[in-house]
């Protein structure tokens, strides 16, 4: 049946494909040829694309279009052993954050888990350093970012010894769940934290390479999009503090790690001093038409999310071309994943109290549904999907600040939805 093959595993238990039927598709081995057989109907065919679903992972079989008879009452898939190599799976772009310093009404760990994964959130970012968490995750098939939180960063950063701890306890146990490591969140610039983000960095990887883990587990620090001035146009963009920023570039192009960005459209367009600035269906992604065009490249843009992201990239490129401590061969901007980005369902927030600060149910559900279904397609500088961490899993009912801090959740405590959205929309395939 014309079947194109792309690499990955096969062959592995079973597979529900819910968007067909509910039924149960399995492979089974017939003398070193590997079979998959469904049940096929009329309408099954209609798409040129098969997913099948595993825990946490989805491979893709491309498929000639092609209607099959009502009577057919099944179809056989043969693939053989020489050709499996050649599959490979699709790569989930959305994760989700789980704050949950400032919460005392969120379901047990294992409920959250079994929420991640019932939804097709195959990413999640943690802040803690919360073992139950870790042990939980282990074996869901969901990749973790988890910290070095912002008061571990001086010892690790002074002491090797310290860092090797904390990747034997912490990391070493959970290796095949965790993804990238975040050393510090917004560390402040004037803290004395800001100095140690880059050794620490270096220690934390110096410990996984001694385990044989640094080519596995990525290496990073989170910042906000703060940190990037002269935005507008985004072109023209430069990080605030270069003696932060030079150490952790060179760090990140060398290693192959990518940049944490924490993006918050609405920040931008609820500041005071933005106020008619930034239009909503800017920072909403409902723009219909470009709202600016950047002069030193003709690109364009719809909304704000693409320009902050891009502006970042600016900023990198610059400092990739002034280092002296990146090869040639090395010398291009580190990748950067947003490690947060959400919309408040709630207000207000840093405007007056008879100001709209665009912080409702409303606009929130939009954000969050236009911004899954942007990241597969990336920005205008680059157009490759971002992979990108919905802030956050549930309300933190008693996280300190303006009432928006309190109201960033994508379901409540009882594990009911806020927002009808689709996280497995966002997934990409990834050669």
């Amino acid at each position: 049946h014309n079947l194109t093959y792309h690499k990955g595993l096969v062959g592995k238990g079973s597979w529900t494909n819910m968007s067909w039927e509910k039924s149960i598709y399995k492979w089974s081995n017939h003398g070193g040829r590997w079979q998959l057989q469904l049940p096929v109907t009329s309408n099954i065919l209609t798409s040129s694309v098969l997913y099948i679903r595993g825990i946490g992972e989805v491979y893709k079989l491309g498929m000639a279009k092609r209607m099959l008879p009502m009577a057919a009452p099944s179809i056989t898939l043969l693939l053989f052993a020489f050709l499996l190599p050649s599959l490979h799976p699709i790569e989930a772009q959305i994760g989700v954050c789980y704050g949950r310093f400032a919460a005392d009404n969120l379901p047990p760990v294992s409920d959250v888990v079994n929420l991640y994964k019932s939804n097709g959130i195959g990413l999640m970012r943690i802040y803690d350093l919360d073992e139950e968490t870790l042990r939980a995750v282990q074996g869901s098939g969901i990749k973790l970012i988890i910290a070095v939180p912002n008061d571990r960063i001086l010892p690790i950063g002074y002491n090797p010894g310290e860092a090797t701890q904390f990747v034997q306890r912490y990391v070493v146990p959970y290796a095949s769940s965790i993804k990238y490591i975040a050393v510090g969140n917004e560390v402040s610039m004037d803290s004395p934290q800001a100095p140690l983000v880059g050794p620490a960095m270096q220690n934390v990887l110096n410990a996984l390479n001694s385990m044989n883990l640094g080519g596995q587990i990525k290496v990073s620090t989170a910042i906000g999009s703060d940190q990037v001035i002269n935005s507008y146009p985004p072109s023209n963009a430069v990080f605030r503090n270069l003696g932060f920023m030079g150490p952790v570039t060179d760090f990140l192009v060398s290693n192959g790690s990518p940049l944490l960005l924490n993006v918050y459209t609405y920040f931008a367009y609820a500041d005071p001093t933005n106020t008619g600035n930034i239009r909503l269906d800017y920072a909403l992604f409902t723009s219909p038409n470009p709202v600016f065009t950047d002069p030193n490249n003709g690109l364009q843009y719809y909304n704000l999310f693409d320009a902050l992201v891009d502006a970042t990239y600016a900023a990198l490129s610059k400092i990739v071309g002034l280092s002296a401590n990146v090869t040639a061969s090395n010398r291009s901007p580190s990748r950067v994943v947003a490690s947060e980005s959400g919309w408040p369902s709630k207000g207000f927030g840093s405007r007056s109290l008879d100001a709209d600060d665009g912080a409702t149910l409303e606009n929130a559900g939009t954000y969050y549904r236009n911004l899954i279904n942007h990241v597969k397609q990336g920005t205008p500088l680059r157009p490759e999907p971002l992979e990108t961490y919905l802030f956050e899993m549930f309300d933190e009912n008693n996280k300190p600040g303006d009432v928006v801090e309190r109201n960033f959740g994508l379901f409540y405590p009882n594990q009911q939805p806020k927002y009808e959205l689709n996280f497995r929309s966002s997934l990409v395939d990834v050669m």
